[in-house]
């Protein structure tokens, strides 16, 4: 298996053996149920599909709802695809943290970023502003300039930079230690940042 789905629990910080503080964000990761098992025969591709977190049934539709009960779980509201995966799992068997992962390993995390609604160029691109305040600018500090060129090509170019929905987005996060596991809790502590509020769900990927 090359993956699991987990919540994101917080931040926090250890000290290693040097003495130094390292902050640390801490995951709770499974256990997941395999919900389907995808091969080269029947799909063209090898895969493990997990679900996880239980959803109520009211909230699920028939459709997926026969997808669960196909493999013997409740609903659930969080379901992924793991592609070409190596561990010997049938439908409706638990993915637990240990069964993945091992402290010292090195893992990629995907989540959604926290959503900042529409924000100007200065927060949104790490733009500087217009110019000094003291050389005839009035309120133009966080302004983004000029925008185009002349008569030609007399348009905006398309990409550029400008205020808009900022966060929101699926980002990950590369190589990243795994610190500590802690299983009878199912949490998993990694070294840095994830994207993500608290409470999110995020995919840990080796």
């Amino acid at each position: 298996m090359n993956g699991i789905i987990g919540k994101k629990i917080g931040m926090t910080s250890i000290f290693d053996e040097n003495g130094k503080n390292i902050a640390c964000t801490v995951i709770q990761a499974g256990p997941c149920v395999v919900t389907q098992v995808k091969t080269e025969e029947s799909d063209g591709y090898n895969a493990m599909q997990l679900g996880y977190a239980e959803a109520k049934s009211k909230n699920t539709s028939k459709a997926l709802q026969g997808h669960f009960d196909k493999a013997g779980t409740t609903a659930k509201r969080k379901v992924v695809e793991f592609r070409d995966c190596d561990l010997e799992k049938d439908l409706g068997d638990t993915v637990t943290l240990e069964d993945v992962f091992e402290e010292g390993d090195v893992v990629d995390v995907v989540g959604t970023s926290k959503g900042k609604g529409f924000q100007g160029v200065v927060k949104r691109h790490g733009f500087g502003g217009v110019g000094d305040a003291t050389h005839g600018q009035h309120n133009r500090q966080r302004a983004p300039g000029s925008i185009g060129a002349a008569s030609y090509p007399a348009k905006v170019v398309k990409g550029m930079k400008m205020a808009g929905q900022t966060g929101n987005k699926r980002v990950k996060m590369t190589n990243l230690n795994v610190v500590k596991l802690f299983p009878e809790q199912n949490l998993l502590v990694i070294r840095g940042a994830v994207p993500g509020s608290r409470g999110s769900y995020v995919v840990i990927e080796k």
